[in-house]
């Protein structure tokens, strides 16, 4: 209950006419009380101001803490600067704070019942903005639906799937089910093969250098995962073959094997010719 004990009593008019000396203490006390209580409110609105810079200062310097989520803390910390302040500004007056907070806590956990969800998935967007299992953009699966990331916030989190619908999920359902993220690890390159006999008349080793050196000059091959160029044997006479296996660099692995083809092609001519110019000499 409010008590004005701390205040000193509003005299009579006619006890104030009998003894006019009384107004001078009774507004100078009163006075000194809503002085004091201006400067408990400039006081507790700087320290508040502060509190949330300070809060947001100090949780920018870790990489794993989100924007938003520097934002509702700094917003915590400054309410909560706020809200003794205004405890302290009324006890000022002579308010009884104590059965003010006991008040207060009671309707904080009859609201907090009553939103229980809601509070969850609050609790739930927060470890998400802390831990980040995934970004916007990624590509996830969360309780069957499969979707690229639109947003995430405090409460829930948007997915638009391939067909551009969107599914909104409660942060509660995302935080406490298995998620599939598919765009956290790089999917390994797509590789292809190609099986050539051994040219006659050319050793094996031989035969082997000159086509990984014709294969990585080959435009469109990619330097990693780095083409490989092994023996093995094959084909309805199990002869020896050179295996061939590199990655193209997008869905051009048709014209990459004609290229490297026609390239072991002119260095068997080449080859072939020179050979012809050695023996005739």
């Amino acid at each position: 209950m409010a008590s004005t004990s701390s205040l000193l009593p509003v005299p009579d008019l006619d006890h104030l006419v009998a003894q006019p000396a009384l107004i001078i203490p009774w507004v100078l006390d009163n006075a000194l009380h809503v002085l004091g209580a201006i400067a408990i409110l400039i006081v507790g609105f700087w320290l508040a101001g502060r509190a949330d810079a300070l809060i947001s200062r100090a949780l920018r310097k870790s990489k794993h803490i989100d924007d938003m989520l520097r934002s509702f803390f700094g917003s915590i910390a400054r309410y909560f600067v706020l809200t003794i302040t205004l405890l302290a500004v009324l006890s000022q007056f002579g308010v009884q704070t104590t059965s003010l907070v006991a008040v207060i806590g009671a309707a904080s956990l009859a609201i907090g019942l009553a939103l229980q969800g809601t509070l969850s998935n609050l609790a739930a967007g927060v470890m998400l903005l802390i831990f980040r299992p995934f970004h916007i953009g990624d590509s996830v699966t969360v309780g069957g639906n499969t979707g690229s990331v639109r947003s995430l916030s405090l409460f829930w989190t948007e997915i638009v799937t391939d067909t551009n619908a969107q599914i909104i999920i409660p942060n509660g359902s995302v935080w406490g089910q298995a998620i599939k993220n598919m765009s956290t690890y790089a999917a390994p390159a797509a590789t292809a093969q190609l099986r050539v006999p051994v040219p006659s008349g050319w050793r094996p080793s031989e035969a082997c250098n000159a086509i990984r050196d014709i294969v990585k000059a080959t435009p469109g091959v990619l330097s990693t995962p780095a083409p490989s160029v092994l023996l093995d044997r094959g084909g309805t006479d199990n002869a020896m073959q050179i295996v061939i296996t590199f990655a193209p660099d997008g869905d051009i692995a048709g014209r990459v094997k004609s290229d490297i083809l026609q390239a072991i092609d002119e260095q068997l001519e080449t080859s072939n010719r020179q050979q012809r110019v050695q023996s005739l000499r």
